[in-house]
């Protein structure tokens, strides 16, 4: 009887939801391999975890790239029309790509179990338990985030579920302590976070997930080499954990080979569950920090770091910084995917929609809320499209975010005055009045984005802000006391009272006045 050791190609690992003409036969979840061979009829994957799927598109970047030859930059955009013109991924290249490397997507393999590393019942003292492969369940003495579960008594996870959370460690996984490895004299204990811990990632999305993964491709630099550029599981050997040279070489192995954590799966009485895993970190060094799906912004110092997941702020405030290499009022670096994604858009019977994936966390264990979000179909609205046409997008997010923090500011000032605070901060009053105002201000900017209606945006802004300040600072107007600190902050809606001018300001006012006459009169 042939061996299985839970084989990804061909066991349903992976739940989809199909495309309204899809052929037959259509079940809930399907293996790699007909996932990529059905990719046309398939309308999405239907992961409910987001940085699980976050990190599932990644890989199938990978495979993509690999099965379509799109993993050299040599005439890269004509080869990806090429594929495009076919309607479907060819099934040849999809059968010759696993056949090479069909022992490499066992989950349970013992020699080479898929994106794991099968040294660490060896070199790690003890495994970390169920609870603590599972990012949504506490373990130890952690706090419980999204559920209770107890370490003694670890709740059933089959193995479909511990592929998610075993993409979900090496993508999203904290820093700080984690179970003791040994490598030769080396025995530590501790590990930096995963690639895309805290941050928000972005993809295109089209109308089937063959779309989805063509136009999530980056074109390869100049002089990429598919040869040394190998994902974990194309690699002959294990990568040294002491050692990171060579472990990226290039997109494909920047998309899945950057963890900073090493797994190991232990397979229940069945390979249908997962019994127990081993979690420790994978390279002593911390491997550089890139990625084509992240919006980069600069700190103050001048170091680039990834926009953070935020399960209050919503897409659309992201929106101009996806369609423009220069968002107005913003240091941001766009995506790289979407300058691609704009060109493929061209191509498409639909526009592409927008998905944002991630977790609300910080650095070490605290994990606070999921984040899922996506954007009607804008992608015509990209630079590459209509460059007027993406800076008015940019213009209405300004005008909708500078009228959220005018809002804020008014509340917390009227607030402290009301309250006699010794300083405006964070209160009842502005926490409410988020919570009121970016929902509305959201349906304001979709619904104009869907009008093309780009004027009088500030104004419509600033009377959503009007009412919500009116109506949550309503239960104090009936004092003399919050009267007067209402309407003393209400000034802040507009901008606030005007700076007093110094003597110095005043005196130079006048000397630019004077300066200007004098050129007018000298050029008339």
């Amino acid at each position: 009887m042939p061996v299985d050791h839970y084989d990804l190609l061909q066991r349903s690992a992976v739940p989809v939801r199909w495309a309204p003409d899809a052929g037959e036969g259509r079940p809930d979840a399907v293996g790699l391999r007909e996932l990529l061979l059905r990719a046309h009829e398939i309308a999405a994957i239907a992961v409910p975890l987001p940085p699980a799927l976050s990190a599932l598109y990644r890989v199938l970047y990978a495979l993509t790239a690999r099965i379509t030859g799109l993993d050299r930059p040599e005439g890269w955009a004509e080869r990806r029309l090429d594929v495009l013109d076919a309607g479907r991924f060819d099934p040849a290249g999809i059968d010759a790509y696993f056949a090479r490397y069909s022992d490499r997507f066992r989950l349970y393999d013992p020699r080479r179990p898929f994106l794991q590393d099968p040294r660490l019942a060896e070199q790690c003292d003890k495994p970390a338990g169920v609870n603590k492969l599972v990012s949504t369940r506490p373990s130890g003495s952690n706090h419980a985030w999204f559920q209770h579960a107890v370490d003694a008594r670890p709740d059933h996870l089959d193995s479909a579920e511990g592929l998610l959370h075993l993409l979900v460690w090496r993508y999203y996984g904290p820093s700080g302590r984690c179970a003791t490895r040994t490598v030769g004299a080396v025995k530590e204990a501790n590990s930096t976070a995963g690639p895309l811990r805290t941050a928000l990632s972005y993809h295109p999305v089209g109308a089937t997930l063959f779309e989805t993964l063509l136009a999530g491709l980056v074109e390869p630099a100049s002089g990429t080499s598919p040869k040394a550029d190998l994902c974990p599981w194309e690699r002959e050997e294990l990568p040294d954990p002491l050692n990171i040279k060579d472990v990226v070489a290039g997109p494909l192995s920047g998309l899945t080979a950057r963890s900073q954590h090493a797994l190991l799966l232990v397979a229940g009485e069945s390979e249908e569950e997962v019994a127990d895993a081993y979690i420790t970190w994978a390279f002593r060094e911390r491997i550089p920090r890139d990625d084509d799906y992240l919006i980069w912004q600069t700190s103050q110092a001048g170091n680039p770091y990834a926009r953070y997941a935020d399960a209050r702020r919503a897409l659309w405030r992201d929106l101009d910084a996806l369609l423009m290499e220069a968002p107005p009022g913003q240091e941001a670096r766009r995506p790289r995917v979407f300058r691609t994604a704009a060109e493929l858009s061209d191509q498409l019977p639909q526009e592409l929609r927008v998905q944002a994936l991630g977790i609300e966390q910080e650095g070490q264990a605290k994990d606070t809320q999921l984040v899922s979000a996506s954007t009607p179909p804008v992608l015509a609205l990209a630079q590459e499209r209509d460059i007027e046409r993406a800076r008015r997008v940019g213009a209405l997010r300004v005008a909708g975010e500078a009228v959220g923090t005018r809002l804020s500011r008014a509340t917390k000032q009227a607030w402290a005055a009301f309250s006699n605070a010794k300083k405006a901060e964070e209160c009842a009053w502005s926490e409410e009045a988020a919570a009121r105002y970016w929902p509305a201000a959201e349906a304001e900017f979709w619904q104009r984005l869907e009008e093309r209606r780009f004027d009088g945006a500030a104004r419509a802004f600033r009377r959503i802000a009007e009412r919500v300040y009116d109506q949550v600072t309503d239960t104090a107007a009936g004092t003399l006391r919050g009267a007067k600190a209402r309407e003393g902050a209400r000034v802040e809606l507009y901008g606030g009272r005007p700076k007093k001018t110094t003597a110095a300001g005043k005196a130079r006012a006048a000397g630019t006045a004077a300066r200007t006459n004098s050129a007018e009169t000298e050029n008339p």
